[in-house]
């Protein structure tokens, strides 16, 4: 509402562009996401990514219904997870040369008839070797569609502020999707139709992959190879801030891997099987409000510090399921400890933008992506392994070993890592001043 003078100061109703360009204003997700074509794609990679949640989960849900072992899922999973591990870096290197589009499209496609086609084989009973094949054609063909849409954001935005809400935007996304496509894939093995675990996430492959790569407007540009380390293959790897990171990054993955297929077990031993998913979807409703509300302000902070504190805060809620003696235990422990998992996530990524070069962040981001993949899909399958040698517990024991260990690396990384934010501050002073 305005106060119209001519009117007696009445106040009459505020024209609706003028309103609505209030709201963006006052909130940071609004003012991003009405960006030209910054919905879309946004939604787009959130529906690609879906995948990389639930395919490991889903593989040893279904393979210990078909086999009759946790172990045998491990080691399908393991297949996809060194794939991945192999061809998902690659993958971001040949992006950043050769542009999105082009590069996924093809991708994407293959990677759904694997998928379907490996569900068809466990269902089948097909030899184990045969899996490990399909799985590893998963694996080969999956594109780190998190680090794309991050690399879409900086095109679309440049400003630090905005990207540190687009930032938190994503990571809070990644948070819901790592934590909820689990638990979508345990409800559709367990509840509804054990292929339908696989099913689900190829559709979600080809058509968000498909959609995403449609949108070419906002597509970043492909990289110059001065821009990009003078095309000198891997040198990206040779930045041992980012090697620290990726493995911080991997631990944060084993936990969010144990601790999935570990909820389930615990759940099965204690007869509550089919409150598995309920207590995930916990876990993932606070991790993402917490996440929302972390991007909606802007620190002042630094950001190895936030990491630092947001891994403390996830090292001590997981060690703490160590001692839960019911489900509700559980579900309380994992709504308090998921306040701290985006936030940590938001602030990796931040961090990623210091140590790596523009010409190289599809391919830094993908590092620290695979890495959380393969620590969630190899903390699934020690998880099971574990499980079925030991119990539920045990499984609990890997997840509070896991966030032990990352929050271990990153107090070991951290002077690297503030040395590394001071500079590109100090590179960005120095950019705005001859600038002005």
């Amino acid at each position: 509402m305005v106060s119209n003078p001519m009117d007696g100061g009445h106040e009459t109703p505020a024209p609706a562009d003028e309103n609505s360009g209030r709201r963006r204003r006052s909130n940071p997700y609004l003012s991003i996401l009405s960006r030209p074509g910054a919905a879309s794609f946004s939604a787009a990679a959130a529906i690609a990514r879906l995948p990389m949640s639930m395919i490991g989960l889903a593989i040893v849900l279904i393979i210990e219904r078909s086999y009759g072992s946790y172990a045998a899922g491990g080691r399908v999973s393991a297949a996809y997870l060194i794939a991945a591990a192999a061809a998902v870096p690659q993958i971001a290197r040949l992006i950043d040369r050769r542009g999105q589009s082009r590069v996924m499209r093809p991708l994407v496609v293959a990677n759904g008839i694997f998928v379907i086609g490996l569900g068809f084989a466990i269902i089948a009973g097909l030899p184990e070797p045969v899996l490990w094949l399909l799985a590893a054609g998963v694996g080969a063909t999956v594109g780190a569609f998190g680090a794309l849409v991050r690399a879409r954001w900086t095109f679309t935005l440049g400003d630090s502020r905005a990207l540190h809400t687009a930032f938190s935007l994503e990571s809070a996304l990644d948070e819901f999707i790592f934590v909820i496509g689990p638990t979508l894939a345990t409800v559709l093995v367990v509840q509804v139709w054990p292929l339908a675990g696989l099913l689900v996430p190829a559709v979600a492959a080809v058509g968000g992959g498909l959609w995403f790569c449609s949108q070419r407007a906002t597509e970043p540009p492909v990289a110059s190879s001065r821009a990009s380390g003078g095309g000198r293959a891997g040198s990206v790897l040779r930045n041992p801030a980012l090697i620290a990171l990726s493995a911080i990054f991997l631990f944060i993955g084993v936990v969010f891997g144990s601790v999935e297929v570990t909820t389930v077990a615990f759940a099965k031993e204690v007869g509550s099987e089919s409150m598995a998913g309920v207590v995930l979807g916990i876990f993932a409703l606070g991790s993402m409000l917490a996440g929302l509300a972390y991007g909606a302000r802007h620190w002042r902070s630094a950001l190895t510090t936030r990491l630092l504190a947001t891994l403390v805060i996830l090292t001590a809620g997981m060690s703490a399921l160590l001692l839960a003696t019911s489900l509700w235990h559980v579900a309380l422990i994992l709504l308090l400890a998921g306040v701290s998992i985006a936030p940590t996530l938001i602030t990796g990524t931040s961090i990623v933008h210091t140590v790596v070069g523009q010409g190289q962040l599809t391919e830094g981001l993908a590092w620290t992506s695979t890495a959380m993949t393969i620590g969630v899909s190899g903390g699934t399958a020690v998880a099971g392994i574990l499980i079925d040698g030991h119990g539920a517990r045990a499984g609990y024991l890997l997840t509070s070993a896991g966030s032990c260990v990352a929050l271990v690396l990153a107090a070991l990384a951290a002077a690297a890592f503030a040395r590394q934010e001071r500079r590109r501050k100090d590179e960005s002073s120095v950019a705005n001043a001859n600038g002005d």
